[in-house]
């Protein structure tokens, strides 16, 4: 996985492996984008909905990270989360 950085897609797919592609691809999904700005903006969105959840009632409804930050990926509701906010 090193001398990964700097290089073009094309670079990149002419000297990866498809096993160091399946590495990857396991790390940026535990631990999220490797872009810093996309890191910030995360940390700062999960602050402000710790924030917000510790500001408002017990009958408001909750706020997600997702809430925050414009560019993360739609949080999906459980089956449980759904069928309460249907009654």
């Amino acid at each position: 996985m090193n001398g990964i950085g700097g290089r073009t897609i094309a670079e990149a797919q002419e000297w990866m492996t498809y096993s160091e592609f399946v590495v990857w691809m396991k790390f940026r999904a535990k631990r999220g984008s490797l872009h810093q700005g996309m890191r910030v903006e995360m940390a700062l969105a999960q602050f402000q909905a710790l924030y917000a959840n510790s500001k408002t009632g017990n009958d408001a409804p909750r706020l997600y990270q997702q809430d925050f930050a414009p560019h993360m990926d739609a949080r999906v509701e459980s089956l449980e989360e759904a069928v309460a906010s249907w009654n």
